[in-house]
């Protein structure tokens, strides 16, 4: 018997001064039954970074872990057509090259304890792709946030020159959300 995603609530209050972007968004995600605490978290913390309102091409989860050909969220327009890539973790550079291909912009928020050596394979591969930006998130932080994650949760999530302090009834967190470059 195959085992079930578990759904998640979160009641996400975004206060972005880098982007001034100010909004509340109810989200429900389901965790995938080999996804961690951790990854559903920097999921969350993905959508904040990025979500620019509602609308018809507001920025969705997709789903993910299930499906090999799809980011963890994506934004399209009313074609169809991929406007914005967003993936976690370390992906292989086949992933990252097909995905630039198929969207206007590609997003990979990496996380983990093997970040260095992953971008030190991909860093100069990176070069001749002009619309992929990587970011990392140190592995202590998105260990802590972690700890933040319940069924149902309220996160206020304030971005301020590439910090990120998120907080909740369990706890307070600050990740430093770092652009890695070519």
């Amino acid at each position: 018997m195959a085992l079930r995603a578990t759904i998640y609530k979160a009641e996400l209050h975004i206060a972005d001064n880098d982007r001034s972007y100010y909004a509340s968004h109810a989200v429900t995600v389901a965790r995938h039954p080999s996804e961690t605490e951790e990854r559903l978290m920097v999921r969350l913390l993905a959508f904040a970074l990025h979500v620019n309102g509602e609308g018809v091409d507001q920025l969705t989860f997709t789903r993910g872990l299930s499906e090999a050909d799809e980011p963890e969220l994506w934004r399209q327009d009313l074609t169809g057509a991929i406007e914005q890539w967003i993936d976690l973790g370390l992906p292989d550079e086949r992933r990252l090259l097909k995905a630039s291909g198929r969207a206007s912009e590609v997003i990979v928020i990496a996380y983990g304890r093997s970040v260095d050596i992953w971008w030190q394979g991909l860093r100069n591969k990176m070069t001749r792709v002009k619309n992929i930006r990587v970011y990392y998130l140190p592995a202590e932080s998105t260990q802590a946030l972690a700890q933040l994650c319940e069924r149902g949760m309220s996160l206020s999530i304030n971005v301020q020159d590439g910090q990120a302090w998120i907080s909740s009834t369990k706890g307070d967190v600050n990740i430093e959300v770092l652009r890695l470059e070519p």
